[in-house]
């Protein structure tokens, strides 16, 4: 079920790219395989949604790009970043290989790619105040100076939208509410100006419309600083909303990759499909939602096969749960790994 084709944006020089990553754990019961032979690329500027269900792999991808993986996992694959704003044009630095606690991974970690966390309300320490945690990134990367690193804080606190950034800036997390907590976790990712940011799931705690005012503050900096996302969602919505591509993930493999308007005009994948069906629509008349029955297996030991196979209402016996899954080029920027669409299949495929 692995996508390795390089067919997306292939004439690009990408910020970031994804090629066969692999993230695996040593248990007593076998080999957990948590991502196995993610790949994608993300383009200066633009937004790649990654989507899938809990549990598939999403954000131990993303705290690999930054050497924040679990200690005793192991990681093989390429994750490159362009050097172009480094003074290296044309060069690209493999994060796998620097070491995880290392200087270089370090000067990278949140500086060129910083990353908003799943959970605000754990991600600050309540000791500190969240001016202090904020401002001790810029402290590390952009100036050793204390009263400058104090006004570029409140700058950045009030660019999010806190109010009154000067008095918040010397209040604790306890004292923020949940949006504002979300806010000051934007400020803090955004204050070395990364040229990459991971939002894992930067919504999910949060009403509608709170929801949507962090949405909109997030593509408003995107646009003033110019930096590429990498967002991490469950919610379709979203992605429709903030995303140039999209890349669905089940069971730590990419199963469908394409632009945001193919995926939701041309869904190829049966998963894919079961997510889009279970959008509610507006004037749709339908009382009851679809679903997909099961849940994502755990990828233990597991058999050359489609890791969907069991879920799935399209599965061809003898052949989806016999081999690996290939991946498929079903249109220029268009990839899917499906047997519905290897040669000589997509005609019936279609038509099931």
């Amino acid at each position: 079920m692995m996508i390795t084709e390089r067919e997306i944006n292939k004439d690009t020089q990408p910020l970031l790219d994804v090629d066969n990553l692999q993230i695996q754990f040593k248990t007593d019961s076998g080999i957990l395989k948590a991502v196995n032979g993610v790949s994608f690329r993300i383009e200066p500027g633009k937004t790649l949604g990654l989507v899938g269900e809990s549990g598939c792999g999403k954000s131990i991808t993303s705290k690999a790009m930054i050497g924040l993986q679990p200690k005793n996992s192991q990681v093989s694959g390429e994750i490159k970043l362009d050097q172009k704003s480094v003074g290296q044009p044309g060069t690209m630095v493999d994060l796998v290989k620097l070491k995880p606690g290392g200087k270089e991974i370090r000067a990278i970690r949140g500086s060129r790619i910083a990353m908003i966390f799943q959970e605000p309300m754990t991600a600050f320490s309540p000791l500190y105040t969240i001016g202090n945690q904020v401002m001790e990134s810029i402290l590390l990367h952009r100036t050793k100076d204390k009263r400058e690193a104090k006004e570029m804080t409140i700058d950045i606190l009030r660019k999010v939208g806190i109010a009154n950034p000067e008095k918040r800036f010397e209040q604790y997390p306890h004292e923020f509410s949940g949006g504002m907590m979300q806010r000051a976790m934007i400020a803090m990712a955004l204050s070395c100006k990364p040229e990459l940011l991971i939002a894992d799931e930067p919504t999910t705690a949060l009403d509608v419309t709170i929801q949507a005012q962090v949405l909109e503050l997030m593509k408003q900096l995107q646009q003033e600083f110019g930096m590429a996302i990498l967002f991490i969602t469950h919610d379709l919505g979203i992605v429709a909303e903030m995303c140039d591509e999209v890349a669905v993930m089940y069971l730590g493999q990419i199963v469908e990759q394409t632009t945001v308007r193919n995926l939701f005009h041309h869904p190829k994948h049966p998963y894919t499909q079961g997510l889009l069906r279970s959008i509610p629509k507006i004037g749709s008349g339908v009382k009851r939602l679809e679903s997909i029955e099961g849940t994502v297996p755990i990828p233990l030991n597991m058999p050359p096969m489609c890791g969907f196979y069991d879920r799935c209402s399209q599965r061809i016996p003898g052949v989806c749960n016999t081999r690996h899954v290939p991946s498929t080029q079903v249109a220029p920027d268009h990839l899917v790994s499906c047997f519905l669409y290897e040669a000589g299949q997509e005609e019936g495929g279609a038509a099931r």
